[in-house]
């Protein structure tokens, strides 16, 4: 008879998940995953299999948050603009603040393993999609609203804030300084057609950030 399991996975994932996040796949060993979830290479195989497994989960939890976090963000009361504009606000604020240059454990992966490991590829791609359709869906709410020009596409607009955001990413993890990732923020921004951007990051002081930027 098989004994009960003496650790929680989701802590095992969570732990493996920041070993890759700061190191990378290739930089990871299966005695780096063991010291930092105090497990044996036995207990580790048994409960999640091989290496390259508890990679895809640990990958898998942090788009898992990242959406989550995104989901928080652009689909909370109150008008769609204001949020998407707090929303860009925080995370390139989030990116000038990351000193560790972590950045997002999505592209470090990506740039890592998705041009060799399809798999690695295809959870990845299906994030972004995510992302794109959150900030579609936020960009039809404004328009809905009428603060954002009824001849937009929302769905190009989507891409474009997309490419932007994980541009500002790249920025910060090749040491941009904060002021030019929030800069460049700002002038994304400013391209919102029929719309005079607002400091609506600055009406509420007491707000909370949303969390959607993962890095750091």
């Amino acid at each position: 008879m098989s004994r009960p399991r003496q650790f929680d996975d989701e802590d095992v994932v969570r732990a493996a998940r920041d070993q890759f996040w700061s190191h990378g796949y290739d930089r990871t060993s299966i005695d780096d995953l063991s010291a930092v979830t105090g497990l044996g290479r036995g207990s580790l195989y048994g409960a999640f299999g091989d290496k390259h497994a508890l990679f895809l989960q640990a990958l898998d939890s942090y788009n898992s948050d990242a959406i989550g976090a995104w989901r928080s963000a652009l689909r909370g009361p109150g008008p769609a603009l204001p949020q998407l504009e707090r929303f860009v606000r925080d995370i390139s604020e989030a990116i000038g603040r990351d000193v560790e240059r972590r950045g997002c454990m999505m592209a470090r992966s990506a740039t890592e393993l998705a041009a060799v490991d399809k798999t690695v590829a295809e959870r990845i791609a299906a994030t972004v999609r995510g992302m794109h359709s959150e900030l579609s869906d936020c960009l039809a709410r404004a328009q809905e609203e009428g603060s954002l020009d009824a001849e937009a596409d929302t769905d190009g607009l989507a891409s474009l804030l997309l490419a932007v955001l994980r541009g500002l990413e790249a920025l910060g993890r090749a040491g941009a300084a904060a002021e030019v990732v929030i800069g460049a923020a700002e002038q994304a921004l400013s391209l919102l057609p029929g719309h005079c951007v607002q400091a609506a990051y600055e009406q509420d002081d007491q707000q909370q950030h949303t969390g959607a930027y993962q890095g750091g």
